[in-house]
């Protein structure tokens, strides 16, 4: 391994590229053009236990695309293919992989993209942005990673110095299915919160009880559909213990609201509304249409 090059220098891009620095693991930024003029040489990390330090990366821009040898994609999920493409010299040898929130981004980058190694990745670290440059670390969570298409299959040992970063990365062969996973909570946390405007903890208020149950109900019915097949019980049970130890998160929807910034919402609910066929879900379609009028 010898450079991780990032691709979307938000909160939890950040968070990555100092978790691998600390490693001494080299890692780029690859920025947008208006980070040209001003982009500052280093960003403030707050680590979970406090400590502040400045993080020092490469910076790379979208015509230096031909030195990149592993990029991690980690834009919001409506970014990815526009970002992308504009890399015209990025090589057919060089692996992507996908880590954003939200699902139907992978099959267009792979006809966009149909000679790269293509991998897709969930985890559940947190991060926020708590100013210009300065980026704190929220949570620490699992991570895994896997192929999207047949070259990404080469590259399960992208997982041994993530994991040494991170605290906890694995490979797994069905990253669909951990994908539908992670789909399922943020899809009943992430447009509640944002529409309450309440932190995820709140969620275990009283008042959300009826309209849990209902979300999470629909929500389930969908991913049985795709062929998931953990119990209504038990996902509820890893809702509710996700709930618990993000308590105090914001979720990243209720922050692109507060920020006046376009939602994944149509990576998140969208997505749950575009499978559910003729399953009904009248809450995920009130929630996907509010978030909507609230500017995402």
């Amino acid at each position: 391994m010898h450079e991780w090059t990032i691709l979307g220098a938000g909160a939890l891009g950040c968070t990555f590229a100092a978790l691998l620095t600390e490693q001494q693991q080299p890692v780029s930024l690859l920025l947008s053009e208006r980070h040209r003029g001003h982009f500052h040489p280093a960003f403030e990390f707050i680590a979970l236990n406090e400590r502040r330090r400045l993080v020092n990366t490469h910076r790379r821009f979208a015509e230096q695309a031909a030195g990149v040898e592993c990029l991690l994609v980690m834009t919001k999920a409506y970014q990815v293919l526009p970002a992308l493409t504009g890399l015209r010299d990025l090589s057919a040898d060089t692996p992507i992989l996908l880590l954003h929130n939200g699902m139907g981004v992978a099959d267009d980058v792979a006809r966009a993209f149909p000679h790269n190694p293509l991998l897709a990745g969930v985890t559940s670290h947190g991060a926020l942005r708590e100013g210009p440059w300065q980026v704190r670390h929220t949570g620490k969570g699992e991570t895994w990673l896997g192929p999207v298409n047949e070259g990404g299959r080469a590259f399960a040992h992208l997982q041994a110095p993530l994991a040494r970063a991170l605290g906890h990365a694995e490979w797994s062969e069905d990253i669909l299915s951990l994908q539908h996973r992670k789909l399922g909570i943020n899809a009943v946390i992430n447009p509640l919160t944002a529409c309450h405007r309440i932190r995820n903890g709140q969620l275990h208020e009283p008042r959300f009880a009826d309209v849990l149950t209902q979300l999470s109900e629909e929500v389930h019915a969908v991913l049985a559909t795709l062929g998931e097949t953990e119990t209504l019980e038990q996902f509820r049970r890893r809702l509710n213990a996700v709930i618990e130890l993000t308590a105090t998160n914001y979720s990243s929807m209720h922050q692109d609201l507060a920020h006046h910034r376009p939602t994944e919402i149509d990576y998140i609910t969208g997505y749950v509304q575009k499978h559910a066929g003729k399953l009904p879900v009248p809450v995920c379609r009130q929630l996907y249409h509010e978030v909507k009028k609230l500017g995402g």
